[in-house]
C-alpha cells in the first residue's frame, strides 16, 4: 500500500482551442465530463480521441478518476 499518494487535484485551468480563454474549473471527483461549453465563445468541448474526458484534454491537470487510478499503481 503507497502512503504517500498525492493528493487528487480537483480544480484545473481549463483552455479552449477555439478561442484561447482560461478558465479556472472545479472538476467532478466521481465521473469524467466528456461536454464541456466555453463560457467565452460557447464552443462546445468534446474529449479529443484516446482521452477520457475535457479535463484531459484541455486542463493542466487530469480529472479526479484517472488521478486516481494512477495514485492506486
Amino acid at each position: 500500500m503507497n502512503y504517500n499518494r498525492p493528493p487528487v487535484t480537483t480544480v484545473t485551468t481549463l483552455h479552449c482551442p477555439a478561442c484561447g480563454s482560461a478558465y479556472e474549473v472545479t472538476m467532478p471527483t466521481d465521473a469524467c465530463q466528456v461536454v464541456y461549453q466555453c463560457p467565452q465563445c460557447a464552443t462546445v468541448l468534446r474529449p479529443k480521441a484516446g482521452d477520457c474526458c475535457v479535463f484531459c484534454s484541455y486542463g493542466d491537470h487530469p480529472c479526479p478518476p484517472l488521478q486516481a487510478a494512477r495514485c492506486a499503481d
